[in-house]
């Protein structure tokens, strides 16, 4: 089976521009998370799928791939045409955020590993136990309840499921009813292309979640559990707790 990894990278985003190109430590984002999920054993290569020649330069200057893309709304848009030009022997396509650079490559084996038990699945992704109410309760944090055969039933910005008769707090000590998902995704490549040849899903435009399109169009997605939650960055402050644990890993950086 060929499994490709691939980061959908955006030259631009809302709260902090060319986030991926930001490089204190002496490396760019979008290395550290070439390099970590290159780590992967399940991947056949891991390519970058860009709208910026700036991309090309970058990827090159550490030897990895990168192909440009069309532009697109949304990174599953760009796998899937960077899978249909580039990967005709692809079976399995991985969509791995560019902007998680400690991103654990046992959890990429994880969401593969998930897909391939699975044959009657579509696509696979991963989720962790919710440890504090905060999370529980914050729309930016996407909950996933799941099934007993681990099939995803509903994901939404909501606290799902819901405690009618117990306080959240002891829901969340006794039984950790909340999953929060992680953002990965491994598809089979027939369904990454019909995937991306529907519409958006009335479910999907209302919690603006994008995994609700396949639900609603019956697929089903399998969820494999894990410990390890990679940190995504999205905001200066993002990026400058990064930079420091960095600086306490290594003493210094790269010159």
């Amino acid at each position: 089976m060929n499994v490709y990894g691939i980061i959908p990278a955006r030259l631009q985003s809302t709260r902090l521009p060319r986030k991926l190109l930001l490089a204190e430590t002496g490396r760019t984002v979008i290395e550290y998370t070439w390099r970590a999920a290159s780590q992967a054993k399940s991947l056949k290569q891991v390519i970058v799928a860009a709208d910026s020649d700036e991309f090309s330069q970058v990827v090159s200057s550490f030897c990895g791939r990168c192909e440009l893309t069309g532009e697109h709304p949304s990174g599953t848009d760009r796998i899937a045409e960077v899978a249909r030009r580039c990967c005709p022997d692809g079976d399995v396509f991985v969509n791995i955020q560019g902007d998680e650079p400690e991103i654990d490559p046992a959890n990429i084996d994880a969401v593969v590993q998930a897909l391939v038990n699975c044959p009657d699945a579509q696509m696979a992704t991963l989720a962790t136990p919710m440890t504090s109410l905060e999370q529980v309760n914050a729309s930016s944090c996407v909950k996933v309840v799941v099934g007993g055969d681990g099939r995803a039933l509903y994901f939404s910005r909501a606290a799902i499921p819901f405690c009618r008769d117990r306080e959240q707090s002891e829901a969340l000590a006794s039984d950790h009813p909340w999953l929060l998902h992680l953002g990965i995704y491994a598809y089979r490549a027939e369904f990454l292309h019909q995937l991306t040849q529907l519409p958006p899903s009335r479910l999907e435009q209302l919690e603006k979640l994008e995994q609700l399109r396949a639900l609603e169009a019956g697929a089903r997605i399998q969820v494999a559990v894990v410990e390890h939650q990679s940190v995504g960055i999205d905001t200066p402050e993002d990026y400058a707790r990064f930079v420091d644990r960095q600086r306490s890993r290594t003493g210094s950086f790269r010159a």
